[in-house]
């Protein structure tokens, strides 16, 4: 699997964006976004499943970030609002064949996008 993101850029704080990433290659059973930022560890953001669509976020971003799939066009979107700093990182979307139990652990992903900067600006 092969992945695409996109989306990324600079926003002042309370604003929004939206983060795309596209697959191609094989079904992609689980997406998720993960962010690094700098000089800290990569660290889980949110994952949707293919069965139920399920989805999953870490608590800073909840309420905040809607993570969504349109598998006719073997897409994910990470909808970002009321951004703030601390929200500023690198920010991977990644993908999995398989439907772990597991979302939050990057082990469970076997597929990488490239990464996409997002910068939040007070």
């Amino acid at each position: 699997v092969q992945l695409q993101a996109s989306g990324g850029g600079q926003v002042q704080a309370g604003g929004s964006l939206r983060l795309s990433c596209v697959a191609s290659g094989r079904t992609v059973s689980k997406y998720a976004w993960f962010r690094q930022a700098p000089g800290k560890e990569r660290e889980f953001v949110a994952a949707i499943t293919r069965r139920l669509a399920t989805t999953h976020y870490t608590d800073s971003v909840k309420g905040r970030f809607t993570i969504s799939r349109d598998d006719a066009k073997n897409t994910v979107h990470l909808q970002m609002n009321s951004l703030n700093a601390d929200d500023t990182a690198v920010y991977f979307c990644a993908a999995s064949t398989i439907e772990h139990i597991i979302y939050n652990r990057r082990e469970t992903y076997r597929f990488w996008g490239q990464g996409t900067l997002v910068t939040v600006s007070s």
